[in-house]
Parts: structure tokens; sequence; C-alpha cells
């Protein structure tokens, strides 16, 4: 599946997918594959897919792609991975973790360049994956500055404190990664209760005290808002969850799959942060976002 954020506003979420809907913006240029040349990209309901949805479509109306739709959010990854392969999507922003998971449940890979070989390796006939961005977004465990004042900045560090900590997070959580954050750094937290994935639920826990370490996702516009401190994972618990183009094969031209590796190359964690600032924050119109994004990065 996506990766599930939390509750979304439902009135923002529905206005972005009328938006998109009406998208469906033949952009200017010659793009090859697809039904009649038509290059479809599809998205999950999460704000920050949806913008990179927008802005793939900026960066191939760029390279010369005639007719570009962006579609609203199409389900769950078996979803889109069924409308990859009928071809009736041509391509998706994905997380590269979260994509071998799919594919390879028991991979143990965690660090960018493992996961993103072994994704290589792992996909199907018919998908290809184009260039990872540095840009990850990736569950992070997040403290006070209270906390963290006591000198604790990484999770090797806040494992002895753990058995007089209560977590929280999705309701998941202790069955992914109880276990692993034991056997990696010796880390039992006193309790786990379940919140949302990594939405105002956690937040609101986390600022209230009520728990005083939180999963939340590293691009997460309310970490710095609220002055948390994510914690570095210093013995890769999490495997990396960098930006990647999901793409059926034989349905992008070669200059259009330049297009989106250069889009992939100046796409930052620090980037992608502020991307998801201005939709989430300041509730920015995504067209304008991905606009900016481009120009501002020498894309246009």
């Amino acid at each position: 599946m996506f990766r599930l954020r939390g509750a979304r506003s439902a009135a923002v979420l529905a206005a972005v997918a009328l938006l998109l809907t009406g998208c469906g913006n033949p952009l200017q240029g010659g793009a090859e594959g697809g039904a009649d040349g038509e290059i479809v990209i599809g998205s999950s309901d999460v704000g920050e897919s949806l913008l990179l949805a927008q802005i793939y479509a900026g960066a191939l109306r760029d390279a010369g792609a005639e007719n570009v739709t962006v579609r609203p959010p199409v389900g769950g990854r078996e979803v889109v991975v069924q409308a990859l392969q009928d071809r009736s999507l041509s391509v998706v922003p994905d997380y590269s973790g979260n994509l071998l998971r799919y594919f390879a449940p028991d991979s143990e890979a965690t660090t960018p360049d493992e996961v993103y070989a072994e994704l290589r390796r792992t996909l199907p006939e018919g998908f290809r994956v184009l260039e990872q961005a540095p840009a990850q977004d990736t569950d992070v465990l997040v403290i006070k500055q209270e906390l963290a004042n006591t000198g604790i900045s990484t999770v090797s560090e806040l494992a002895p404190h753990c058995d007089e900590l209560v977590f929280g997070g999705p309701g998941q959580w202790a069955d992914r990664w109880q276990a692993k954050i034991k056997a990696l750094y010796g880390c039992e937290f006193r309790e786990i209760r379940v919140t949302d994935t990594g939405g105002p639920v956690t937040v609101e826990a986390l600022r209230s005290g009520e728990v005083q370490v939180a999963d939340l996702f590293s691009t997460s516009a309310t970490i710095e808002s609220n002055g948390f401190v994510p914690l570095v994972d210093d013995k890769n618990m999490f495997p990396a969850q960098n930006i990647v183009p999901l793409v059926a094969h034989g349905t992008l031209s070669e200059r259009e799959e330049q297009a989106l590796n250069d889009l992939s190359a100046v796409l930052t964690t620090e980037k992608l942060t502020e991307l998801n600032v201005q939709f989430s924050t300041e509730k920015r119109n995504p067209l304008d976002i991905a606009e900016e994004f481009l120009r501002d990065n020498g894309l246009t």
C-alpha cells in the first residue's frame, strides 16, 4: 500500500482532486507511448504525492510531451501496480523502500543504495524505476526539545531511556518495528500507544506530553512548526524511502525519462519538506507550487 499519512482535510483533498481532474492538461510538445501518445500520471491520496505528480507533469511538458494527464488519487499500491501493468497509468511517484517491500517483502536492504539496487533487480517485467531523488520521506522518531536537551540526538542515545518513555505511532508499528528496535538498539518502550499514521493525533499526543516519542515522517511540516527534534536513525532501522518514478515500460520516450531524471537530481529532502509546507500549511495551489519549483530549479 501507499503509505497513509494520517487524517487529511477532506475538503483540501477533495479540492485538489477536482483540480487534478481539470488538469488533464494537454501540455505542449510530443510524447511517445500510452494510448494515443497520452502520458497519465497517478498518485496516492497524500498531498506530497499529489504535488509530485504535478511537478512530474510540468517536467514532462517541458520535455515536449503533447498530452499529459494528472489523474486524481487512484488507490493503494495494488491498484496502482495493476494500472501500470495495463498502461492506464504511465508513471507514478513512489517511495523506494515501500516499493521494494511490496515486491520483495523479506528484503533486509536499508540504505538508499542497497534499497535502490535491490529494487531494480526485483521489479517484474513491464516496470521500470528511473533515477531516485536524494529526497527521502521516511519514518523518523521524534521527541520534544526538552528531552533532546538531556543529550539525546540519535536513537542509540534514546535507547537507555526507552523503558521510561511512552511511544505514539500507527497501529501497525508494534508488529513491524517493536522487535527490530529492541534487536538493533535495545530499546523497549514503557508503553506503545496507537495514535495515527504521522498525522494530527500523533502530533497532539507528543505536544501535550501524552507520549514522549512519536513516529512521524521526515518531510512533515509539523516537525519544524512544533519545534520537535527528529532523531538520527544511526543503525538504519528504517529502510530508505527515496522518491523514485515508477514507470510502465515503454510509455515514456528517452527525452521524457531524462526530464524526470533531471528533476529527481535536484529534489532534496529539504526542498520536499518546503513543498509540503507550502501545500499543507500555506494552502497554496499545487499547480502554482509545481510551476515555481520547476522554474526555481532551472527545469523550465
